[in-house]
């Protein structure tokens, strides 16, 4: 793994790759490659700033025709001011992003405002995104001649080494069980796969089934439990499972009736985890959707196919950073997420409550409508005092001091995006928890 501090120790190194071929570089390649493709927003300024000039045009050529004075063109044109478009929109978006800051949301940009508003699908991880990812674990399913003890023991000591989430569960579950962790005279942990230990000369592997069955012999079985399974190989046989349990946050399931409410399509579920674990999260919340066993570059394929645009995807791990940068609207849980994410992401959630994702789309929702509505008020007024200075009623000195009026009426208008709105419904409040070792491996 790229990345590693080396301790007190010296060490002899033999490189046989180069840092091209690592998983990390694979990820940070595939975050540019998403970033590179999406295509830019267009500046709400600039849909109305043509037919705002041409209708201006039009009306003070017509008062200039018909009352053969050219000062009446100038009359009408001191009134087609511009700067509801250029500030009001702009002025609305920043109460929109303080307004979320306040909310412990942090959105990068006016732009990522505008396509929440605008999103049509939505996308979510499932450890420690729809679900608190802090799995226990249940049970050992040994193969014989292995026993659970054996099974959990060398598990947890090669899981050492790992800094998945699933890794400290393993290790706490066999600690509470009075089984010592036995130090690995080598290891090394495959991306988004698993752990590979030499533990008292045996070798263990440690990590998703596709990963132990392409090194051991025999046939890899999984429990018809519905949980998070993890799989174990020793010394090239298939040892058995571990089945964890990591519980649905107990608001996901109201907040995809939110987003629903809000208009997006059926939720859809991308994770890295076993299919079985997956599609019983995916039950107990109502997802109908289920992509299981995927890695960074699967993810990244499936949210470019969504055919509702714009899409938004929610994620917190290492391996979400792709998709996230592919997404329309990627956010991040920041609160235990990984840094990667965080960086790669649109909007960054700071506390750990998956509710704020509806918050989000809802903050963005109302920004645009003050935004609009904000632009619309000010080419109204023009519109219709320059219809009036058309008819000679309005002195240029006079227009020019009234216009001011009518771009201070657009900005005190777009400063309601900093306010909640009627429609913003208050969520529980979850304190923050501390930063934890987050996941590498899905």
């Amino acid at each position: 793994m790229s990345g590693s501090v080396n301790g007190s120790h010296a060490v002899r190194i033999r490189a046989t790759a180069t840092t091209e071929n690592s998983q990390y570089q694979r990820i940070v390649a595939l975050v540019r490659e998403a970033s590179e493709s999406k295509a830019p927003v267009v500046r709400l300024a600039d849909r109305f700033a043509v037919p705002f000039t041409a209708v201006s045009l039009a009306i003070a050529g017509a008062a200039w025709l018909l009352s053969g004075d050219p000062v009446r063109f100038a009359e009408v044109l001191v009134l087609a001011t511009p700067c509801p478009l250029l500030i009001a929109a702009p002025v609305a978006f920043l109460g929109g992003m303080s307004r979320s800051a306040r909310s412990g949301i942090i959105v990068k940009g006016g732009a990522t405002l505008q396509q929440l508003a605008r999103a049509r699908s939505i996308a979510f991880d499932k450890t420690g995104t729809l679900t608190y990812g802090r799995p226990r674990l249940v049970s050992v399913h040994p193969e014989p001649p292995f026993t659970a003890d054996e099974v959990l023991q060398l598990a947890a000591s090669a899981e050492q080494y790992s800094s998945h989430v699933l890794a400290a569960a393993v290790q706490t579950a066999a600690l509470d069980r009075g089984l010592a962790l036995r130090p690995a005279l080598s290891a090394s942990e495959v991306a988004t796969n698993g752990v590979q230990a030499l533990i008292g000369g045996r070798t263990v592997l440690v990590g998703k089934h596709r990963f132990v069955a392409a090194a051991v012999t025999g046939t890899v079985t999984t429990p018809a439990s519905g949980r998070l399974m993890v799989y174990v190989g020793i010394d090239g046989r298939f040892a058995g499972t571990l089945a964890l349990s990591d519980t649905p946050r107990d608001n996901a399931r109201a907040t995809l009736d939110r987003l629903a409410a809000l208009g997006l399509e059926a939720p859809v579920m991308l994770t890295g985890d076993g299919r079985i674990s997956a599609e019983t999260t995916a039950a107990a919340l109502g997802i109908s959707t289920v992509h299981a066993e995927l890695l960074p570059e699967d993810k990244v394929r499936l949210v470019a196919a969504l055919p509702q645009r714009p899409v938004i995807m929610v994620g917190d791990g290492v391996n979400d950073a792709p998709v996230l940068a592919a997404a329309d609207v990627g956010i991040a849980m920041g609160a235990r997420g990984s840094t990667a994410a965080g960086e790669s992401a649109d909007a960054v959630i700071v506390t750990d409550d998956i509710s704020k994702v509806a918050d989000a789309v809802d903050i963005g929702r109302r920004t645009m409508r003050v935004a609009l509505g904000s632009i619309w008020l000010g080419i109204s007024l023009s519109v219709g005092l320059m219809l009036t200075a058309a008819f000679g009623f309005i002195p240029a000195v006079a227009g020019a001091l009234t216009q001011e009026l009518v771009d201070l009426a657009a900005i005190l208008n777009a400063l309601r995006a900093l306010g909640a709105g009627r429609s913003a419904a208050p969520a529980p409040a979850v304190p923050p928890e501390p930063r934890t070792v987050r996941e590498v491996r899905a």
